[in-house]
Formats: structure tokens, C-alpha cells, sequence
């Protein structure tokens, strides 16, 4: 975490920052990451996979891979984010796998495109094995250390033409000691000048106990950087004893778990899940609500909370119509005691607070362990990133997490891991890695970001993404590890299992495609085929509605040999094979438009037919590519015209690269 800074510091935040110009210390590293949470764990891993000598720095190393709010991870268009991070060699899947303690796949009953895969979580497990994963990593080194500000180089021949401010030259903690670095990756959470809501109390701090950063702020605020505050929240935490689960309905997990990894096959507490429990609000509770709403520091706020995770104050105020709101109960961890009420963050008074619980089903003499709390913190403008999520303003430095304006782990750790695999080939002046929207939903989360920005806190879900049919979390891996591989951040081990998954997978599809038979052939095997004399395949098979790769098993001798999981996942592939075809043709539309590569030193005001407040906008913003172009805010079909004759007129001089279209 970053840390404090002084008192005279955080009592002007406009400060002229000095920052430091001097190497006085011999330690040297390749990247930096600032932050022991879901985004750091990832860029550090992430870095140090490229071969780049990392160094984690974290204000407490006991605190590396807390949980901060719900034991929780996954969900709908989460868990395909988790699969998308393991697919690139990420940690957190497989830490999951380890600590995960009830998985589900929400959304079963749907299409696999909006299938959910989802954990509860043991907090400790958790935090035990992310420790346990990141201690003795190849390349990376991690202490402790409050980190008080950049160390920047400023000289104009030092700096590239992208770069409009200066260059990262390392990082001066607290006491003075300078870590000589090429490239920093900030993943600050809640800690960016946070501050922590109860009732009309307020008080600085990033997480309960735990000292915000400030100085940061300011340094980032003094370089340009446009800031901005949102706001969170977390419930209160419950005491398990105090609760009447008997008039609760029970919440079971998966019979045969799914492991959120690709390298794994099943999960460490497959046989000793537990149980959640579902209640709901009552007229009661929107009641007290209500009445007591004016005590509430954060609800008066007017800086933006999380629309798709809000606060119960802001859910009864936003849904009067309402009576009641979903509840889940969740445990903690096996050994634990506590209970985390998902669906009750609010900031009221304490008092009121176990008011307001005991109204609840199954609540009525639950006793607070810990009060629920708000937190608004500073978050920068993501549209003063690059899609690698290096800073257009500082090279060399890379921002993850809810700094750019998002909010959950799973948003956390996919930019986490974006950002530190960017950092260490910039380090090794090596090629980025960057995702498009064709690529999977980390590629989707960061074109929305750097394009359009976070007015509130950005979450992930499926209908964000245009071909959600063709990125689905069954299909990560083959969407992204070979790229990953490609860039040099993915490890033998990995490589390997994957290489052996795609050839299954391959042997299994053709196999199926070579299965041609009659509609009669069919018909004597058990299956409602029209008699239309079309032959048809194995595969082709599975786009009907009543065919299930269960059945082909049961008609097909050869399929009782293969891979249980891999026929499951050749049965998807073969349910969507029609509409893929269909997708690939919109994709190829959209390649075409990400191709054409904008310079991002183009000079905007010399471009005729636009608009000034479309020259504005994006001089601002200055988009990678004409598909970036065409997804911002304000641009109108001539606009883009405009821009495209520029572009093509000017494409001598590198202002446009039309490179060749992907198959």
C-alpha cells in the first residue's frame, strides 16, 4: 500500500510536489508495483513471468491477498474475467481452486456464453495460498514499504514523443530510501486519499485499521492527472451464533464442482462444501432506512457509488416501489465465526445499524461483530491510459485496479495482470500485449475504460461485450494463452498443458466432424431426425435442441474412451457453431476498423470536418485506433469520415497502419 505522508503534506493537497531526482540507493529493479491486493498480486506475478526483475512493495505483507470485502470470487462475467487471468498464467484461479470452500456456475440453465463461474471464498485459505503462491516466485521480490512518491526524470531527450510530463525512474518510500525502477505499476485500491463513512463520522483510511495514501494524490493531481472520488461500501460483519438459519432457505453448491483454472481438474474442498442461506429485506427495514437516512454521511455524498453493487440505502432510495431486497448469508471460512450479509452494505449510524439488521428474517437477535462502513476514495480518469494501461502523461507508469475507476476482485486482478505483463516487456523493450474487445473481457473492461471512462464504478458483465457468444469462460484459454505465450508471459508449465488441451480438443472435434451418417443411421440410434436425406455429422448433431454430448456417448462407442471434460467442452463449441459463424463475420468487420492504427502524437486541430468539440474531445482522449474513435462519446459518422481521409492522407508519415486482417 502506499503510505502517509506528512502532516503539513496532507493538509494542502496543493502542494508544489518536489519530486526526487537523486539514485541513492543500489537497489535496481525492472518494475515496481505499489499494492498487495487482487491488481498487485497479479501485476507482480504478471511481471515477473516476462522475466522482469519485479519488486513488490506493500505497506503490511500480512495483509497481501485480503479480501477486503466479500469472501467471494466470480460470478456472472467475473468468472469468465478469472478465466481470461488464468488463461494469461494469472494466480488468482488457482488460488481459488485452493481456498474456494462452495462453487457454483451461475446462469446453468442458460447458454454457456452467460454461464457464471463463482466461489465462496475462505479468507484465510485464501490469503494463506496467494502468499504462499507469490513467496519464492521466479524473478519477484516482495517487502514491506510505504511508498511517499515517483521519482521521475523530467529531461526532454529523455522522454519518448508519447510522453507529456516525464519518466519513472523509481520510487521514495516514507523513510527516505529510493528503489531505482523503469517502470512502476500503482494498484492502490481504496487507499487513494480514502476515507472511511459511519453514520456522520469520517475518518481517513483505505480499508478499517488501515492508513490511507495521501501524498500520492497529489503527485498525480500536480502531473495532470485528472482525479475524481467514488465511493464504495462493505456490510457489517455478523455473528454466526446470533443467526436463526432454521427459517432460512439453503443455498447448496455444485454436486462436481468447476475449478475457476485450467490446470486443474477439480477443486481442494470439493467433498466439504458449505452452506449460504437466502433472506430478504422487509418494509420494516426500508422503514428504518428511511428515517434515519439523514444521518448518513456517504448517502448525502454527491460522488458516484456502485450502481451494480449499491449500498441498501441507496437501493431503497433508488426502488421505493420495492418492499423488500435480496440477502445472501455467507460464511467466512471454515473457522470462522462470521458472517457476511451480501446485499446489506450500508453506512448508517452503528447504532441504527443493528436497528435496521434485526428486522431481517432469521436477523431479529443478530449481534454486529463489526459495523458496516462507506468508503470514498480518488480514482483517475481511465481515459488517461493506453490499452497496455501505461499513463499517457508518465511513461513508464501503469495504473490497475480501482484507481482507474472499477470496483470487485475479478476487475482488479484482469487489470492487474494487463498491466504488470505491459510493464515488464516495456521493461525488456519488448512488445505490449494488448487485448481488443475481440479478444476476451478484459480486452472489453479496458477499451470501455481508456475510451469512455468511469463516471461510477465500473463492473463487468456479459451483455458489456458484442461477441460474448465467442469469449465465453469455457474458451479462455484458447482465446488468450497462446497470445500471452507469444509475449513471453506465460510458463512452460502452462504452455505445455495447454498445447496437450487444444490437440484433445481438436482430436474429439474432428472425430465428430468425420462421423457422417443418414438421417436413418440417426434415427435407429435413438434420435428425432427428419428424414430429409441430408447426411449429417457427430458435430452437427449437438446444434439440436434435444441432442447432449451425454447422448452421442451413449449412440457413439469411440466417444466412451475420450476425456470427460473435453467432450464437455467440444459439446459447447458444437451447440454455438452456427451463430460463431455468424460472429466471425461481424469480427472481421470490427478487425478492420481496429487495424487502422491512429498515431498518438496526430494533430487533431489540423483535421478538417471536425467539430471543435470533437477535436477536443479527442486530443483528450486520443484513441488508439479508428474503432476507438468511433466508440466515443460524441462521434458522429462524418466525424469519423473526416478523420479517416486525414488518417489515409496522412498514413506516409506513420499516421495510420492498415495491417493486414487476421483469418
Amino acid at each position: 500500500m502506499l503510505g502517509r505522508v506528512s502532516k503539513t503534506l496532507c493538509a494542502n493537497h496543493n502542494i508544489i510536489r518536489r519530486y526526487a531526482t537523486a539514485q541513492i540507493h543500489p537497489n535496481v529493479y525492472d518494475v515496481c508495483v505499489i499494492g498487495g491486493g487482487h491488481a498487485g498480486c497479479e501485476a507482480a506475478a504478471g511481471a515477473a513471468r516476462t522475466g522482469a526483475r519485479t519488486l513488490l512493495l506493500t505497506q503490511r505483507l500480512d495483509t497481501i491477498g485480503e479480501l477486503s470485502c466479500n469472501p467471494s470470487m466470480g460470478g456472472v462475467g467475473k468468472g469468465t474475467l478469472m478465466r481470461e487471468v488464468d488463461a494469461l498464467d494469472g494466480v488468482c484461479a488457482k488460488v481459488s481452486d485452493k481456498a474456494g470452500i462452495q462453487f457454483q456456475i451461475l446462469n446453468r440453465s442458460k447458454g454457456a456464453a452467460v454461464w457464471g463461474p463463482r466461489a465462496q471464498i475462505d479468507r484465510k485459505l485464501y490469503k494463506k495460498y496467494m502468499q504462499e503462491a507469490l513467496n519464492g516466485y521466479p524473478n519477484l521480490d516482495i517487502r514491506s514499504g510505504s511508498v511517499f512518491d515517483l521519482v521521475l526524470d523530467h529531461s526532454t531527450e529523455n522522454l519518448s514523443s508519447n510522453a507529456s510530463w516525464g519518466a519513472v525512474k523509481g520510487v521514495r518510500l516514507e523513510s527516505g530510501e529510493i528503489i531505482n525502477c523503469s517502470k512502476v505499476v500503482i494498484c492502490t485500491g481504496t487507499f487513494l486519499s480514502g476515507e472511511i463513512h459511519i453514520g456522520m463520522k469520517r475518518f481517513p483510511a483505505g480499508r478499517m485499521h488501515e492508513a490511507p495514501s495521501m501524498g500520492l494524490s497529489a503527485s498525480l493531481k500536480s502531473a495532470g492527472f485528472r482525479l475524481g472520488r467514488l465511493q464504495t461500501g462493505t456490510p457489517a460483519r455478523l455473528a454466526r451464533d446470533s443467526i436463526n438459519f432454521d427459517r432460512l432457505i439453503k443455498q447448496e453448491g455444485d454436486t462436481v464442482p468447476s475449478p475457476f483454472s485450467f490446470m486443474n481438474r477439480t477443486v481442494d474442498n470439493a467433498e466439504n462444501q458449505v452452506l449460504c442461506y437466502l433472506t430478504r429485506t422487509t418494509p420494516f427495514t426500508h422503514e428504518v432506512i428511511r428515517e434515519h437516512m439523514h444521518l448518513s454521511v456517504h448517502i448525502q455524498e454527491t460522488k458516484k457509488g456502485p450502481r451494480y453493487c449499491p449500498s441498501l440505502e441507496a437501493k431503497v432510495k433508488r426502488f421505493p416501489q420495492k418492499d423488500s431486497h435480496t440477502v445472501w448469508l455467507e460464511p467466512e471460512g471454515y473457522d470462522s465465526d462470521l458472517i457476511y450479509p451480501n446485499g446489506l452494505s450500508c453506512s448508517l449510524p452503528e447504532d441504527i445499524q443493528e436497528v435496521m439488521y434485526r428486522t431481517i428474517p432469521g436477523l431479529e437477535n443478530v449481534k454486529l461483530v463489526r459495523p458496516a462502513y462507506g468508503v470514498e476514495y480518488d480514482y483517475v480518469d481511465p481515459r488517461e491510459l493506453r490499452p497496455t494501461l501505461e499513463t499517457k502523461r508518465i511513461e513508464g507508469l501503469f495504473l490497475s485496479g480501482q484507481i482507474n475507476g472499477t470496483t470487485g476482485y475479478e476487475e482488479a486482478a484482469a487489470q492487474g495482470v494487463l498491466a504488470g505483463i505491459n510493464a515488464g516487456l516495456a521493461a525488456l523493450d519488448r512488445p505490449p500485449l494488448v487485448l481488443s474487445r475481440a479478444d476476451g473481457f478484459v480486452g472489453v473492461m479496458i477499451d470501455d475504460l481508456v475510451v469512455k471512462g468511469a463516471e461510477e464504478p465500473y463492473r463487468m458483465f456479459t451483455s458489456r461485450s458484442e461477441y460474448r457468444m465467442t469469449i465465453r469462460s469455457d474458451n479462455a484459454d484458447l482465446r488468450l494463452t497462446e497470445k500471452g505465450r507469444t509475449a513471453g508471459a506465460v510458463t512452460d508449465e502452462r504452455w505445455a498443458h495447454f498445447v496437450a488441451t487444444r490437440d484433445e480438443l481438436s482430436k474429439v472435434t474432428d472425430f465428430l466432424k468425420s462421423y457422417v451418417i443418414s438421417p436413418q443411421g440417426w434415427q435407429t440410434r435413438g434420435f428425432d431426425v427428419t428424414s430429409d436425406g441430408n447426411m449429417r455429422s457427430g458435430f452437427d448433431m449437438l446444434r439440436h435442441r434435444d441432442v447432449t454430448m451425454a447422448l452421442l456417448v451413449g449412440a457413439i462407442p469411440d466417444l466412451q474412451k475420450m476425456d470427460p471434460l473435453i467432450l464437455a467442452r467440444v459439446e459447447v463449441d458444437g451447440i454455438y457453431s452456427s451463430h460463431l459463424r455468424r460472429q466471425q463475420a461481424d469480427l472481421r468487420v470490427f478487425m478492420e476498423d481496429e487495424m487502422l492504427v491512429l498515431d498518438p502524437s496526430l494533430d487533431y486541430a489540423s483535421v478538417e470536418g471536425l467539430s471543435s468539440e470533437v477535436k477536443e474531445r479527442l486530443s483528450a482522449a486520443r484513441p488508439a485506433s479508428i474503432g476507438a474513435a468511433k466508440r466515443m462519446e460524441g462521434m458522429t459518422p462524418t466525424s469519423i469520415v473526416s478523420l479517416l481521409k486525414f488518417a489515409r492522407r496522412t498514413s506516409g508519415r506513420s499516421m495510420i497502419a492498415n495491417q493486414a486482417i487476421p483469418a
